[in-house]
């Protein structure tokens, strides 16, 4: 997949994965990368900008001995998340548009 348009996924992936259950930095990494195949450090970015935007609001937690920051999905997050789900409802659209063949019916 082309990298500008895996960027454009970012925030509704990070988003997705906090909407679940609070997570921490390299979890949400982690989730992320295996879905989108990018890399750590793109992440991290992401996850301030948003937790900035009032997306998130963080804590630590003790794990193993170590603090962890844990981010937790704001109102604002949830209500950013539904738009950028709608935004996915018409890029869907576009997909099925240009996955269809000649005739109408879908690809597989």
């Amino acid at each position: 997949m082309d990298p500008q348009m895996k960027k454009g996924f970012l925030d509704a992936c990070v988003l997705a994965v906090v909407e679940k259950e609070d997570a921490y930095g390299y979890n949400v990494t982690q989730q992320t990368i295996n879905l989108l195949h990018v890399s750590e450090s793109s992440l991290y970015p992401v996850l301030r900008r948003l937790e900035q935007q009032g997306c998130f609001e963080t804590y630590n937690a003790e794990h193993g001995g170590r603090l962890r920051k844990y981010y937790h999905m704001t109102e604002l997050g949830r209500q950013r998340l539904a738009q950028l789900r709608s935004e996915m409802n018409d890029l869907k659209k576009i997909v099925e548009f240009i996955m269809a063949d000649a005739e109408g019916n879908e690809e597989v």
